[in-house]
């Protein structure tokens, strides 16, 4: 299969990379007649939730119920979905909309099973992003918005996502247990052919390695260059070779 990577320009357009219209449009899943209220457990959780505003500013609980309820929602917020969180906070159903089309971690079309997002920040690009991206959509046959015929994996671009050291990195989260095993997991110091594996040991039902793919942390021991991770010579990064000194202002 041919695989056209989608350049930067042709989705200029597109306010985020999973609703590239950022429009709502009825479609059988999702108009005015479907149906979505928060379960019994989750709707206890809502509750806790609210408990942390005072009473005149529940408003502030709109983020973390639009994430519970598309936990709950197999990873996307449905109109329903939407005005179901603006009649527990008792806003207009508009208030809602106004903050689910504003983040981008509110997806407003429906997920496949695993949400692979690609970190597209500066470091990330500096590192070798780029090519991370390319790996992803030629393996899986999907450019950024799309998923997989099988609904098994969506891709998507994510602006930084505080993994800078360990770049280049993606997210990956499966919304496949609902709120109670829902995950977000990060893989960093990805090369193309890291990430190619870790889509396929997902597809097979496994768990990859999560974190650093090629050192314990952050610890200074190498970088990605060239798609390639590339060791660093022993001791090469270590400035601190012995106690470390008391500050100058305090010397004897």
């Amino acid at each position: 299969m041919t695989v056209q990577v989608l350049s930067v320009a042709s989705r200029a357009f597109a306010t985020n990379s999973h609703d590239i219209f950022n429009i709502h449009r009825h479609e059988p899943h999702n108009n005015w007649e479907t149906e979505f209220d928060f379960t019994k457990e989750n709707m206890a959780k809502a509750k806790e939730i609210l408990s942390r505003y005072p009473e005149n500013y529940q408003a502030s609980a709109m983020i973390p119920l639009l994430d519970l309820a598309q936990q709950q929602n197999s990873g996307f917020l449905s109109l329903a979905a939407m005005n179901r969180v603006a009649e527990v906070l008792g806003v207009a159903p508009i208030r809602v909309y106004e903050v689910a089309t504003f983040y981008t971690m509110f997806n407003r079309s429906p997920m496949g099973r695993y949400h692979v997002m690609v970190c597209g920040t500066t470091p990330c690009m500096l590192q070798g992003a780029k090519g991370i991206y390319e790996a992803v959509s030629r393996h899986l046959g999907v450019v950024y918005g799309q998923t997989t015929p099988d609904k098994l994996f969506t891709l998507s671009e994510m602006e930084c996502m505080g993994a800078c050291v360990n770049a280049p990195m993606i997210a990956v989260a499966d919304y496949s247990g609902g709120v109670e095993k829902f995950t977000y997991t990060y893989y960093e110091d990805l090369t193309p052919e890291d990430v190619v594996g870790i889509l396929e040991d997902l597809k097979a039902g496994k768990k990859p390695k999560v974190g650093s793919q090629h050192r314990h942390n952050a610890e200074p021991s190498g970088a990605v260059a060239d798609g390639k991770w590339v060791e660093d010579s022993p001791g090469a990064n270590i400035t601190l070779r012995g106690p470390p000194p008391g500050p100058y202002c305090r010397s004897a």
